[in-house]
């Protein structure tokens, strides 16, 4: 079983251009830790926190990345009978609405106020665990940044607050550096690796993080992951581990939310730059992954 996550986590690894091969690397294994994670738990509860917003889009938006891996994953999980949550901020919440609804997960319930807020309801919904999916989070001198170094602050309110707020498991997925989870790898190392590393590099820990080159992937990763641990939910995760479920969503997202991609700014149906053959290839691979 460990040898074929291990396999699937490699898949996740592949190098799209911003040099993670290093940060990968120290965080490998961390796929079979998350899923172990919850997997082992009796009844878990997710929460999951999502939604990069992208102030330069055209049109200034979320970006794909995020809310689109998150509406498979909470798809996958709710027919396995796994309560989900959604946090984003205002300006997120369209597109990770929009994502939900296309996966059929549309009563999902979505927080969107003040962290504080969203504490005080995850406790009361007794969630188990927490998972950050491509959200910015704050640097070293606490301002978050995007990639290219642009102060985001102003459009990312501190959702790093929730995500420390309780009493739960943290994980967290992410693909540049400056994701909240990635505090979790020396700082050092993101800054030696990713273009505006020692500015970017987000100091938020987790307790299990998954490194992958998208992180729409990493969620993939982690729903194949996790079918091959928990049999009784495998049947309900690959269902929504699908190419074609997948491509829907994204032009949804795109479309109602909407959402641009977020190296080329644009409403496109692409993901960090990347088409859809490329990630239906991908997809396909970990499922194949999932058989050794």
């Amino acid at each position: 079983m460990s040898v074929r996550i291990a396999a699937i986590e490699a898949l996740l690894h592949e190098e799209v251009g911003r040099n993670i091969s290093s940060l990968a690397q120290a965080a490998r294994g961390g796929l079979l830790a998350a899923a172990t994670a919850l997997a082992t738990t009796a009844s878990p509860r997710l929460g999951v926190i999502t939604g990069f917003y992208v102030p330069k889009g055209t049109p200034p938006a979320a970006e794909t990345d995020g809310p689109v891996g998150a509406a498979l994953l909470i798809r996958g999980l709710t027919d396995a009978g796994i309560v989900c949550r959604l946090a984003t901020d205002p300006l997120c919440a369209s597109a990770c609405a929009a994502a939900l609804h296309a996966v059929g997960c549309a009563t999902t319930p979505i927080d969107q106020g003040p962290a504080s807020a969203s504490i005080t309801a995850w406790q009361a919904a007794g969630i188990t665990h927490v998972l950050a999916i491509e959200r910015c989070g704050p640097g070293a001198d606490g301002v978050a940044r995007n990639l290219r170094g642009e102060d985001v602050s102003a459009v990312t309110p501190p959702l790093d607050l929730l995500y420390l707020g309780g009493s739960w498991t943290t994980l967290a997925i992410g693909d540049g550096g400056n994701e909240i989870g990635m505090g979790s790898l020396p700082a050092a190392l993101i800054a030696g690796a990713v273009a505006n590393g020692a500015q970017i590099a987000c100091r938020t820990r987790a307790d299990h993080l998954i490194v992958a080159g998208v992180s729409n992937w990493g969620a993939w990763g982690l729903m194949a992951a996790l079918a091959l641990l928990r049999p009784d939910w495998r049947a309900a995760l690959l269902a929504a581990l699908d190419p074609d479920l997948d491509e829907a969503v994204l032009r949804a997202t795109v479309s109602d939310g909407p959402a641009v991609d977020g190296v080329t700014r644009v409403a496109a149906l692409t993901v960090d730059g990347l088409g859809a053959p490329v990630h239906r290839a991908k997809l396909l691979a970990i499922r194949a992954a999932m058989n050794g």
